[in-house]
């Protein structure tokens, strides 16, 4: 009989021990530090806002000394590119999935419906359809949003160039993301006395002829659009030929030639959005129920010499304000 409860007591303590190397030791059910993930990234474009998310991602996990087997993917651009990266990514064995910037979203959410998918650099994911709500997404699709603070970046107009009476903007038809900014912009420049000119593209080709279609302005806005940020040098060369100021959405834009913003730090979203990531890998959290998050760091960048280079002078006072200054 002793020798029975011996044995049993033997088993009893190699069972406990292989569950506990199962289940990652100190991490629990959750995982824990000595845990390694696959994890798939498809950024839609390179451009310095979806790098800098990438990046602050990919981050989170070095701070949190997590190991990862990345497999990063860019689309170029390109739809069709962001569809069948989607599809590679759904076939593959990964613990999870980041899409970067709406489109990349949107295939994403698409294609992969067994495995958690987090998004970043997104400006409404309601109406882009990637989830129920941002409150209760509802699905295997949850992640950060980019949304500006379209008001207070299209107000620098006025701090800068009061006398501003016209606004160009230029847009991608196809991204849900930039209308949605265009549609803020409208409302806000009613209170603002500036009328808005608009113009549209498919792709980054056409942005020196959209931006000639709008004629004589007073400034430019440049939105988080994809298509017209990955060719923001076009928008700086309008803006010193035309002497327009050109306002940007994000301090990539503005250490690119922009005068000025005041937006997202996107290495923070992306750290933000690895945090959620290492909630659902770890911790065993379900995208369905995590809410939307948002960021609430916003930083006043300024770029004197590029303002300069556009006709006008930025206040002293927005110089002493600004987080950064770009020399």
């Amino acid at each position: 009989m002793r020798l029975r409860k011996l044995a049993t007591a033997i088993v009893a303590v190699g069972s406990i021990l292989a569950v506990s190397a199962c289940s990652g030791g100190e991490g629990g059910d959750g995982g824990g530090k000595d845990d390694s993930f696959a994890i798939g990234v498809s950024q839609l474009v390179q451009h310095p806002a979806l790098d800098a998310a990438t990046e602050g991602f990919k981050k989170s996990f070095d701070d949190a000394g997590v190991d990862v087997d990345w497999d990063v993917q860019n689309a170029q651009g390109e739809q069709a590119n962001a569809t069948s990266i989607a599809q590679t990514f759904a076939n593959d064995d990964l613990d999870l999935v980041l899409a970067v910037a709406t489109p990349a979203a949107q295939a994403a959410a698409q294609a992969i419906t067994d495995k958690p998918v987090l998004f970043t650099a997104v400006t409404d994911a309601e109406e882009a359809g990637l989830v129920d709500s941002s409150d209760k997404p509802g699905g295997n699709v949850t992640g950060t949003s980019d949304l500006n603070p379209v008001e207070e970046q299209l107000k620098l107009v006025k701090d800068v160039k009061p006398d501003a009476k016209t606004v160009g903007i230029v847009y991608s038809s196809g991204e849900v993301n930039s209308q949605v900014q265009v549609d803020l912009a409208k409302k806000a420049a009613k209170d603002l006395d500036v009328k808005i000119k608009e113009a549209t593209i498919a792709n980054s080709s056409e942005l020196a002829q959209a931006v000639e279609s709008l004629g004589k302005v007073d400034a430019y806005y440049v939105p988080t659009d994809n298509n017209v940020v990955s060719a923001v040098s076009t928008m700086v060369q309008a803006a010193e030929k035309n002497k327009a100021l050109l306002v940007g959405s994000e301090a990539g834009q503005v250490e690119s030639g922009a005068a000025i913003t005041r937006g997202i730090d996107y290495t923070k979203l992306g750290e933000q959005t690895g945090e959620m990531a290492l909630k659902i890998l770890q911790d065993g959290k379900k995208p369905a129920e995590m809410p939307v998050e948002t960021s609430s760091n916003l930083e006043l960048v300024v770029n004197p010499k590029a303002a300069k280079a556009q006709g006008v002078e930025i206040p002293q006072k927005l110089i002493d304000e600004a987080d950064n200054v770009i020399d």
